[in-house]
């Protein structure tokens, strides 16, 4: 007996990636996920600032779940530059909002800075995903369970010696080198002062082994380890 259309659970969900096919294959798993009891209604968006302007719209509902790829183009003017900022500004607007991650990156340090700065309620590497992997890590996260993809447990298991952690003001100096923004103008954009920035510059580059002292070899190798 067919559950009537008007019992239906119907969830808002939110998938946010740059890459239009990933969006169907999340919505194709979403939707075979318990028709019997759900009707998911789903909201799209391809970028920080499609996303940024979804979630703006006073018309647009508090999600319960919300899919968010790691990389994706930025929105400088919202300092919205990837999914994990994103999150940010989801939970800010709804508390309640689980928070599941997808990302290509497979460094340790960037595992563990998205876990201590987020704490997703899932976490995926885009490489372990799977039609039935999206359905288990989706059915976890509805249960209120934590999930985190085979390649993320690995990394996590790994020894501690290898866990690098930077902040926010660390990335965001790099992320302004990497705009080739002079280190005297970096006051500009980032609330420290001149000393603090070149203080953390050589710790920067001390953490990160670059020793010529380069500042676009830092740009590469911090780019390599996915810091931002």
């Amino acid at each position: 007996m067919k559950t009537p259309l008007s019992d239906l659970k119907k969830p808002n969900i939110l998938i946010v990636d740059d890459h239009p096919f990933i969006i169907e294959g999340y919505k194709n798993a979403i939707t075979r996920y318990k028709p019997k009891e759900y009707e998911f209604i789903i909201s799209q968006a391809h970028d920080c600032r499609s996303a940024y302007d979804l979630l703006e719209d006073q018309e647009t509902p508090k999600f319960e779940i919300a899919f968010l790829d790691i990389s994706m183009p930025a929105y400088e003017e919202k300092d919205l530059f990837s999914g994990e900022d994103l999150a940010k500004l989801i939970l800010k607007k709804m508390p309640e909002c689980k928070i599941v991650l997808l990302t290509m990156y497979t460094e340790l340090l960037k595992i563990k800075t998205i876990i201590r700065s987020i704490n997703p309620n899932g976490l995926i590497i885009k490489n372990d995903l799977t039609f039935d992997e999206l359905l288990l890590a989706f059915d976890k996260v509805m249960k209120n369970e934590k999930y985190y993809s085979q390649s993320v447990m690995k990394m996590l298991n790994q020894s501690a010696h290898n866990s690098i952690e930077i902040d926010e003001f660390d990335k965001q100096i790099l992320f302004q080198l990497s705009k080739g923004t002079t280190v005297h103008e970096m006051p500009k954009y980032i609330p420290i002062s001149l000393h603090e920035i070149e203080k953390r510059l050589i710790s920067l580059k001390e953490l990160l082994k670059v020793r010529s002292g380069v500042d676009s070899d830092l740009v590469k190798e911090a780019k390599s380890k996915g810091l931002f």
